[in-house]
């Protein structure tokens, strides 16, 4: 949920004030994370539904490597991208939603208490069904095109585990999924509030006369270092299993 937390003084003027100006608050590795996986859950889905395995593994190669990226993001990248800076309590992320009906009094940046708590959320299914799809298969036959890279290191009841595990919880991703649309809905019409627009561009528009913090953006030289850091890691992972293919542990 793509909303907003440090807050500045804003103009408070009459009339619609002295005009607005664009504010970075989104750099591009949250916003390719944020849209790459909006088209990989589909993706992933048709992929499946079609036997194209092939193309089922390698989006879910993407996304793994994605989220090990966006917490590594999130842990040193820019400040709105870290989870230090806008993982509140969950009693202030439960208040937050108690006043959603009143339209905020200044600028807000970053992810808001609410929707912090959703992004974590979120990464975490999706690193949970990114993990269990390497172990998983989906084949009587155990044909190696049709199982995860890993499910030949663990035994078949174990598999079967992951695989259940793999099946039902692409549900869950889908109903959060449907909750974080519903909620950037409900910000637009209760709030006022465009969420999307400032993740497709990475500038809120805010007063002139603004005057609060300015969140500082990540190197990107740190950034495509922790990206290569993570799909290498991702296939050093899925090479545990190439030697493995001959049945299960």
């Amino acid at each position: 949920m793509a909303d907003t937390t440090p807050r500045g003084r804003a103009y408070s003027g009459p009339g619609t004030g002295p005009g607005t100006r664009r504010l970075k608050v989104w750099d591009p590795w949250v916003r390719l994370v944020h849209w790459s996986i909006v088209l990989l859950i589909p993706f992933s889905f048709w992929t499946a539904k079609t036997d194209r395995w092939d193309l089922h593994l390698l989006a879910g190669y993407t996304m793994l490597t994605l989220i090990v990226f966006r917490i590594a993001w999130g842990l040193v990248g820019s400040h709105t991208a870290r989870f230090r800076n806008f993982l509140k309590s969950p009693l202030e992320a439960l208040r937050h939603l108690g006043h959603l009906r009143q339209r905020p009094v200044g600028v807000e940046i970053g992810h808001n208490a609410a929707g912090g708590w959703m992004v974590l959320v979120l990464l975490l299914l999706l690193l949970t069904q990114a993990g269990t799809g390497l172990f998983a298969n989906h084949d009587p036959g155990f044909t190696y095109s049709q199982h995860g890279p890993l499910s030949m290191l663990v035994s078949e009841a174990d598999s079967e585990w992951a695989t259940s595990i793999h099946l039902r919880l692409f549900w869950v991703i889908v109903a959060a999924a449907v909750l974080h649309i519903l909620a950037i809905i409900a910000y637009r019409v209760l709030r006022g509030q465009n969420l999307v627009g400032p993740m497709v561009t990475g500038d809120l528009k805010i007063p002139v006369l603004y005057s609060g913090p300015q969140p500082k953006m990540g190197h990107p030289l740190l950034a495509l270092a922790l990206l290569a850091a993570a799909a290498g890691l991702v296939w050093y992972v899925v090479g545990l299993g190439a030697g493995a293919v001959g049945g299960f542990g």
